[in-house]
């Protein structure tokens, strides 16, 4: 089924976006969480007119984009956000919150789907790369801070990044360890419910096709001939 995304959905799409799902993981994830909406052809059509009026205030010439361009690399974007002990976000910063800040900020509309960066999930210092018009394009300053703080030294982040990075990496070597150790049982399963070949009894020769009965392997006896141990008459 079709449905317009509301925000921003990793490996799905953007804010706005028309895509097509399987009609479960729509109607138990996406809708439940307000990620996305059905589409109906009434609210497609809203959404072109809207896209439309957007895309007028995009840059349209490299003169333009040079100027824009010119206007972000003076621009440092702040977004404030609830996190963990770690500096983990509650959520993410995503292309569609960036396009949104630039237009609150500085009143420069850009095309979204040209914001090169995945969803932020940790606080720290970025440096985004926009897209602005053919062979232009800009990179702008990000920060993304505590809520109501600010924040910490360079070498503070990167040391509650690496402890996260070694973190997470020690529970993907765990889980790796123990999705091993399953299939080895499974397998020590396998092999225990297998059914043992039957042994052939020894010294019968068995010949494929004909039968094994011993009797039946002794030559014919030609008519007229004695048979062994038969004295002539």
């Amino acid at each position: 089924m079709q449905v317009i995304l509301i925000k921003d959905v990793e490996k799905l799409g953007l804010r706005g976006d028309v895509v097509d799902v399987a009609r479960g993981y729509a109607r138990n994830f996406l809708l439940p969480r307000q990620l996305a909406e059905v589409a109906t052809s009434a609210r497609v059509r809203e959404l072109e007119r809207v896209e439309a009026q957007r895309a007028l205030h995009e840059a349209k010439s490299a003169e333009q984009a040079r100027e824009i361009a010119e206007a972000l690399g003076e621009t440092v974007l702040r977004f404030e956000v609830k996190t963990g002990p770690t500096g983990s976000l509650f959520g993410s910063v995503t292309p569609s919150d960036i396009a949104d800040e630039l237009w609150r900020a500085r009143k420069i509309r850009v095309d979204r789907r040209k914001i090169d960066t995945n969803p932020i999930k940790r606080i720290g210092r970025f440096t985004i790369s926009i897209a602005l018009f053919e062979d232009v394009a800009v990179d702008v300053t990000t920060h993304v801070v505590p809520e109501g703080g600010e924040l910490p030294p360079e070498e503070e982040l990167a040391a509650i990044e690496a402890a996260e990075a070694a973190e997470a990496a020690a529970a993907e070597a765990a889980a790796e360890a123990e999705h091993a150790k399953a299939e080895e049982a499974i397998a020590e399963v396998i092999l225990e419910e297998e059914p043992e070949e039957p042994e052939e009894p020894e010294g019968v020769a068995v010949i494929e096709g004909e039968p094994a009965d011993a009797t039946e392997l002794e030559p014919a006896q030609t008519d007229g001939e004695p048979a062994e141990g038969d004295s002539a008459s």
